[in-house]
């Protein structure tokens, strides 16, 4: 297992060095194809051969000497927390490429297209299986250089401003999470994430804790991204190409979530308990701020782009998540957990249907796709028009479908938060989490009419392609595992709970 997990980090390597030799534009979106193909496999296998009985404990680990000088080791390793992450990553990766091997956007060539790609699927893999604090920050990096010329060289619109915001806010803030890094590594005198997690913060004084905590929250929220350090996405998902606001809004997004619950909770327990009511604060007003931005793009008139106000929504959503883990509960933080892979799944589906929407008409532009009456996938694309509103009922939090689950665990968490926590505090921030949902539904439930209802023959308005087979192949997968997840709430909660359990009781 342990050759496996590494061979899942070469192999997209590898693929990204073989994009630089003379390849011809469909052997390189083959080769993308093929390589990202390879990891899926490899991760289902690895899935496979998990020990499920004891998902707590780290397996397939290498643990070897790297830099012996500062004591930095190259340690990776999965267990319940990170396997669901690490299978997520790899699905959205092929699905990606499928869909680019048909629809690739506009840009300079499927050489340079295909390689960015692979070099970021390194990165998203590495953030979630390494263990050691200084391998975390290099593969939390390794992402930012691909996203940012997928976004300025593929993208759209103000695509240049938009990747160089991108690229500062996320600099910067792990420039300053690398701070806390490098203060628990000091203090603690190991970056490894297992030694300093059974530790649970001895060795390090309440005011260390703090600091380093700060830090690293901060760093991490960027990524996250929690109110108010979102306003890079709504620019970055507007003026990325499909693809790329599927991977940013799938993975990236769950990058900054995971390391608060692999690095904040076990590592620093003392000053992430001091800052919990502040991320639980800012994560209610998230929540709240983020439905109310998605209600105003989606009113007639507003000349609201649909791929925007999809953005703003994941500020809401990630907000349930942020949620779940200040509440510092095994329940709230499971609920994290569940919602970060629902959020992928159904997010992924919502930007891949959009993309297909601006490709049909010109314009993700609410307005313009809506005229008078509405854009009427339902009787011009009813395939389409389904999918959309199977996700946007998806993502409202319907019983039964993926975005559920998460946000009633967390919301729960928030009812009876971890002991030291303010009760009364909580309980407000469940009461704006909870009017969040009812704008949440507002919002979606516009955006179904205007987009999906109307008169098909209104004038001006060509027919337009309904689903095509390879828009079937990328697709399918995400909506049948937002039933699954939704059905089968056990399937990774069984993963994840005894692993939660485990790092909160300094694992």
């Amino acid at each position: 297992m342990n050759v496996l997990l590494i061979a899942l980090l070469a192999l997209p390597l590898l693929g990204a060095a073989l994009t630089l030799a003379p390849l011809g534009e469909r052997a390189a979106l083959r080769l993308g194809v093929g390589v990202t193909g390879a990891v899926l496999a490899g991760t289902i296998a690895l899935a496979a051969w998990f020990d499920h009985d004891t998902p707590a404990r780290m397996q397939a680990v290498t643990d070897v000497g790297w830099i012996p000088a500062i004591g930095v080791r190259f340690h990776l390793g999965v267990d319940g927390i990170s396997l669901p992450l690490l299978v997520l990553t790899a699905l959205l990766t092929f699905l990606c490429a499928v869909y680019s091997s048909r629809k690739l956007p506009a840009g300079p060539g499927a050489r340079a297209f295909t390689g960015l790609v692979l070099l970021l699927e390194v990165g998203m893999l590495a953030t979630f299986v390494v263990l050691d604090l200084v391998l975390f920050f290099l593969a939390f990096e390794i992402v930012l250089i691909p996203m940012y010329f997928l976004i300025a060289r593929w993208g759209s619109g103000a695509k240049v401003p938009a990747a160089n915001r991108f690229i500062l806010y996320t600099l910067l803030g792990s420039a300053v999470m690398l701070l806390g890094f490098l203060l628990i590594g000091g203090q603690a005198g190991t970056f490894d994430l297992t030694e300093l997690a059974t530790a649970h913060g001895s060795g390090l004084t309440h005011t260390t804790q703090v600091t380093a905590a700060l830090a690293i929250m901060i760093g991490l929220a960027v990524k996250a991204p929690a109110f108010p350090l979102h306003s890079w996405l709504p620019d970055a998902h507007t003026a990325a190409p499909t693809v790329g606001s599927v991977l940013l809004a799938g993975v990236l997004l769950k990058m900054g979530t995971y390391g608060l619950v692999r690095v904040l909770l076990p590592v620093v327990p003392d000053g992430t308990a001091t800052l919990a009511p502040y991320l639980g604060a800012l994560a209610a007003v998230g929540i709240v701020y983020g439905s109310l931005a998605c209600l105003a793009l989606a009113r007639p008139g507003a000349k609201g782009d649909l791929k925007r106000l999809i953005a703003y929504s994941s500020v809401g959503h990630m907000g349930f998540v942020l949620l779940g883990i200040a509440s510092l509960t095994p329940s709230g933080v499971n609920g994290a957990l569940f919602a970060n892979i629902g959020h992928g799944l159904i997010t992924g589906l919502l930007f891949f249907l959009v993309g297909a929407v601006k490709d049909r008409y010109g314009t993700a532009d609410l307005d313009t796709l809506a005229g008078a009456t509405g854009a009427a996938l339902y009787g011009r694309a009813p395939r389409i028009g389904g999918l959309l509103a199977f996700a946007a009922v998806a993502s409202l939090g319907l019983p039964g479908l993926a975005g559920f689950w998460g946000e009633l665990l967390a919301m729960y968490g928030a009812f009876d938060p971890a002991a030291g926590l303010s009760r009364p505090a909580f309980l407000t921030y469940l009461v704006l989490a909870g009017l969040g949902t009812l704008l949440t539904a507002g919002y979606l439930l516009v955006v179904v009419k205007r987009v999906c209802m109307g008169d098909p023959k209104q004038p001006g308005r060509s027919d337009v392609p309904d689903l095509q087979a390879y828009e079937a192949v990328s697709w399918t997968p995400l909506a049948a595992l937002t039933v699954v997840a939704g059905l089968w709430p056990a399937l990774l909660l069984g993963l994840s709970d005894p692993a939660v359990k485990h790092l909160l009781g300094g694992g």
